[in-house]
């Protein structure tokens, strides 16, 4: 029992000494803030004009569409006929 006890303080003892107390420099991570300020600022501009395109692009499937539309309403109308 007393090689157990002994045991346990010298283990704790050595782990209170391995450990420190002292306070410990932060790095401060200031340069990648500023670098992801300076990628904030230039977003604007690479984006410019993106929601344009974008538009411009569902116009113009919107168009393709009506377009295939109307072809499907015309095959459908040869193969039936127009008496109905």
């Amino acid at each position: 029992m007393k090689k157990i006890i002994l045991s346990s303080a010298f283990v704790i003892a050595l782990g209170f000494s391995l450990t420190s107390c002292r306070e410990t420099e932060k790095k401060t991570d200031e340069p990648s803030v500023i670098v992801i300020e300076k990628k904030a600022d230039d977003t604007p501009k690479k984006t410019e004009g993106t929601l344009e395109k974008a538009g411009r692009a569902i116009d113009n499937a919107a168009k393709e569409v009506k377009e295939a539309g109307k072809a499907v309403d015309k095959a459908a109308k040869e193969v039936v006929g127009d008496d109905n």
